[in-house]
This record gives C-alpha cells, structure tokens and sequence, in this order.
C-alpha cells in the first residue's frame, strides 16, 4: 500500500482533519503527516511520547483480540482534538488527529472505506 497516498486522501475527507500518519510496530513513520498550515498542538518529544504510547496499546489490544476479535480503531476525545488509532492489520497502525467539532463516524467510515479501496 502506498501509506503517503492513504494518509493524503484521509486529509481530503474534512479539512477538519488536522494529521494522518501510519507507523509500523516500532514506531517509525510509514507515512504521512500534519496538514499544511495546522499548528501541532504538541512538541515534538511529546509527540513521539504520545505515538509510543499508543504503539504499546495498539500491543497489548493485539493481545486481547484472541478473546474479543481484532479491534478496528479506538477513540480518544480530548478538549481540544479527537485521535484516532485504525488498527491496519498487524503490522501498521494509522494515527489521525481531528478538530474537536469533526463528525467522528463521517471520519470513521471514510478512513475504514479508503483502507479497503487501498488493499487492491
């Protein structure tokens, strides 16, 4: 999969759509980005801290799945932004980051159906 392809057409889905970026298991970017002109809310050390963090969770849910099935994304609502975790099979994991006020299935249906229409 084109991960830079994948991530950009997430940012064309709602221009409140602020970051989409895939990491792999090691947390080393794949692909994508902030969108051009959006501030980042978080340094860069805290940034890394918090993709980390979200790499051990994505773990441990990989472990947990043998009971509930894989998990497909999870959701955090922040008072400032929502972040997305899209579980993208076992070895990437899709990082994406809206304004507070984003319509949290439109972004949720739209990456899960752009994920399947990349797979080919």
């Amino acid at each position: 999969m084109d991960y830079e392809k994948f991530c950009s057409q997430i940012l064309d889905v709602d221009p409140k759509i602020r970051f989409a970026t895939v990491y792999d298991e090691w947390a080393v970017r794949i692909g994508g980005g902030m969108r051009d002109g959006v501030e980042n809310l978080l340094s860069e050390r805290a940034e890394n801290e918090l993709v980390n963090l979200s790499i051990l969770d994505w773990k441990s849910r990989k472990d947990m799945a043998k009971w509930l099935g894989k998990t497909k994304y999870t959701l955090g609502e922040y008072d400032k932004v929502k972040r997305f975790s899209f579980y993208l099979g076992d070895d990437h994991l899709l990082l994406v980051s809206t304004e507070i006020e984003c319509d949290t299935s439109v972004v949720v249906d739209q990456v899960i159906k752009l994920y399947y229409q990349n797979q080919n």
